[in-house]
């Protein structure tokens, strides 16, 4: 018995089949539903922590055309789920960005006569058991959700999908964070890519002859009638509270403070910073933990930030990226309103995704958002690394990375950035995870950990791809003798110096090549570290232990 019980164990643990991964099942599992329910006295959509706005949301859309249709009202449903943010590392201040939206979203549902029922329940594998038992109390015969493409919440959705049979309820999950959902790109004989290039030229081409199907606009819900305030079953719903915080994510008094300085909740906050990134120039003064809708922006029609995105985006020490990553990953804006909004502001009729404009760069990262994501959905194993012990794993340098100690100013600067903002630069990103993994050989996934746990735009597609891009392990990495000489990247993304004197105030006083690189007594005057690997030794052990795996 002890060695059948082992072997189920196993199984358990076994990564999902290439082919039969958890989402072909889902959307197989969707055309078995119950096709004709029964006229319920609500419709319910349940709102994930990643489609969190009212306008251009489809699911939402959905349910509130049939609400209309069938004349009963509109549920919104949100479940937290501690366990769940645990199993996926989420960070402190991701868990404190959705609660203020949250409690956004409420008031302004509320203003429709639609109430929004948050509820808190572990453990996390009876979720579907008490997503059935919620729309059974609201009498709801239909559930609308916008699908989630990691591999635990597809089981879920696939268990919900089971219970909702025997319930004669009909779920309808549908795709709404890609602007090109996963599936509909590959290769001519069918194929998932896992080469990002041939998959951007196919994805822009899909995407342009397409363009009504992928980036029309979804309409916000219509409002409840009035009398579903004094109605006895959703009444009092309206009166459930938004918490202000989830045990053991609850943030200090001056991390949240800060959090709601430097990434204010809302979509209206979302399109303001979208606006500021389209129309306004680039501002030494919006360096670092501020507020990124400061007045003082100066419009310009030619040097605004995406504009010049192509040439200055890799800058730290100036705001030159978007900063809309936290939005879009708790889907608080739409991507449909962002590659919107570019053609607006160029008068296009067709997107524009090449690599010789500002806009064009600007679109292919979205497009890598989308490709992470259907590498995600059809390879689901990239999301579960085997288990693996920071006690083995080099635990000095580990620990001196975490804190922004190691002692090479452009790492520490962008790892303490991350740990007071949660967030960095994407250039910051590849370059202390490109030191991580190769400077210091540490296990990827370490790093890939560390960043869900602090980020607040911890996204698990991104994340990983990004992370295995790093480490030249995952699709289409970098070569594995691709090693960022972080000397070389810090006068190329920092010339002036002002993004590490910003972020490590122990160097604020040194100018020209040594705010780079101090030398050692210059260091240890300013209470600085020394570094703790010679960059120059540590590439060649990298490149001979990536040649030739398992050897010193």
């Amino acid at each position: 018995m002890k060695r059948a019980h082992k072997r189920l164990q196993q199984q358990k643990l076994q990564p999902p089949s290439q082919a039969d991964p958890p989402f072909l099942r889902l959307l197989d599992a969707l055309r078995n539903v119950v096709q004709k329910p029964s006229k319920g006295q609500s419709v319910v959509y349940w709102m994930r922590m990643g489609d969190l706005r009212i306008s251009d949301n489809k699911a939402l859309a959905l349910a509130s055309a049939q609400a209309v249709k069938d004349q009963i009202p509109l549920v919104v449903l949100h479940v937290l789920s501690p366990q769940d943010y645990i199993a996926h590392d989420r960070s402190k201040s991701r868990i404190d960005f959705v609660l203020r939206n949250l409690s956004l979203l409420k008031d302004d549902l509320t203003k429709l006569n639609i109430p929004l029922y948050t509820i808190t329940h572990t453990p996390r594998k009876t979720v579907p058991t008490r997503v059935i038992s919620v729309l059974q109390t609201l009498q709801a015969t239909r559930l609308f959700a916008n699908i989630e493409y990691e591999v635990d919440e597809l089981r879920r959705d696939l268990e919900v999908c089971s219970l909702a049979k025997n319930a004669g309820i009909r779920p309808a999950y549908v795709h709404d964070r890609c602007i090109i959902e996963p599936g509909v790109v590959k290769t001519k004989d069918g194929r998932t890519y896992t080469v990002y290039s041939p998959y951007q030229r196919s994805w822009i081409n899909i995407l342009n002859s397409n363009l009504l199907d992928y980036l029309d606009e979804f309409p916000s819900p219509k409002p409840n009638p009035s009398t579903t305030r004094e109605n006895p079953i959703f009444g009092s719903l309206f009166d459930a509270q938004v918490p202000v915080s989830v045990h053991d994510f609850e943030l200090d008094s001056e991390d949240a403070t800060n959090m709601i300085k430097i990434w204010p909740a809302g979509t209206s906050s979302a399109e303001e910073i979208l606006s500021r990134f389209l129309y306004t120039k680039a501002r030494a003064t919006q360096l670092g933990a501020v507020d990124p809708v400061a007045d003082g922006a100066e419009n310009s029609g030619k040097r605004s930030r995406i504009l010049l995105y192509d040439e200055a985006r890799d800058r730290g020490d100036r705001d030159t990226t978007s900063r809309l990553s936290p939005y879009l990953s708790a889907g608080v804006i739409s991507v449909r309103e962002c590659v919107r909004a570019t053609m607006k502001l160029l008068g296009i009729q067709k997107v524009d995704a090449g690599r010789s404009s500002g806009v064009g760069r600007w679109m292919q990262e979205l497009a890598w958002r989308d490709f992470y994501t259907n590498v995600l959905a059809y390879y689901p194993r990239v999301s579960m690394g085997r288990p693996f012990q920071e006690k083995y794993a080099g635990v000095k340098h580990l620990n001196a990375w975490k804190e922004g100690k190691t002692g090479v100013p452009i790492v520490d600067a962008a790892m303490r950035q991350i740990n007071a903002m949660g967030w960095t630069h994407n250039r910051m990103r590849m370059i202390v995870a490109m030191f991580l993994s190769k400077d210091l050989l540490l296990d990827w996934r370490l790093g890939e950990r560390y960043f869900m746990e602090k980020l607040i735009d911890g996204d698990l597609a991104s994340n990983n791809g990004g992370w295995q891009w790093s480490a030249s392990t995952g699709v289409d990495p970098a070569p594995y003798f691709r090693l960022f000489n972080p000397y070389t990247q810090s006068s190329k993304a920092d010339p002036t110096g002002d993004f590490i004197r910003t972020f490590v105030p122990e160097l604020k006083n040194l100018y020209g090549p040594e705010i780079y690189n101090p030398p050692a007594k210059v260091a240890d005057k300013l209470g600085y570290p020394r570094p703790i690997v010679n960059h120059a030794e540590v590439r060649e052990r990298a490149i001979r232990r990536y040649k030739t795996p398992g050897e010193e």
